[in-house]
């Protein structure tokens, strides 16, 4: 048993054998403490390095498509040749562009509003782009041979991470409906 205060990690199996997790007990440290209004400067940017990582998954999962669709030949052609298949990267794209965006204003900023913008679009971005990559490998992807199932799992994650997307929702109207000095 840990002295008061004192945290113990002690590492956990996790079906994603890139992603170690930990139990954590004993004191609870500032550093993971619910982030809400007010919360400081380390849950800021705990919430827009999160939002990176979201965005590096959401960019990662439309390249993997592209790969994909590009070399993956169905009736003769590549399932890239298909209406569907593109429509589904363009969405992949545009998302992953608006989530780009914003994650850099946030990152030059440092405002509150504008990281909790760059969270709940990066999350967005990279769970429908790893659905959308999903969809375009087909039941290839949800097998070990490929990554995106790992993608998926580890948006849901990160999406609950440091401000989920009600938490972050929630500040950002506060923001946007307080009036500016």
């Amino acid at each position: 048993v840990a002295a008061p205060g004192v945290v113990r990690a002690l590492p956990v199996r996790a079906v994603d054998p890139l992603t170690p997790l930990h139990w954590v007990s004993g004191g609870r440290p500032a550093a993971v403490a619910a982030c809400g209004a007010g919360a400081g400067v380390l849950c800021r940017e705990a919430a827009l390095l999160t939002a990176a990582q979201q965005l590096g998954s959401a960019w990662r999962t439309l390249e993997l498509a592209v790969g994909h669709a590009r070399t993956r030949e169905q009736f003769g052609r590549p399932v890239g040749a298909f209406q569907a298949v593109q429509h589904l990267c363009a969405g992949m794209l545009v998302r992953a562009e608006t989530a780009r965006a914003a994650v850099y204003a946030a990152a030059v900023t440092g405002d509150e509003a504008e990281t909790c913008a760059a969270k709940l679009l990066a999350d967005e971005a990279a769970g429908a782009n790893a659905r959308d990559c999903l969809q375009v490998h087909g039941g290839m992807g949800f097998t070990w041979e490929a990554e995106v199932h790992l993608h998926l799992k580890r948006a849901w994650l990160r999406g609950s991470q440091w401000r989920t997307a009600v938490a972050a929702e929630e500040q950002l109207a506060e923001a946007l409906l307080s009036p500016r000095l």
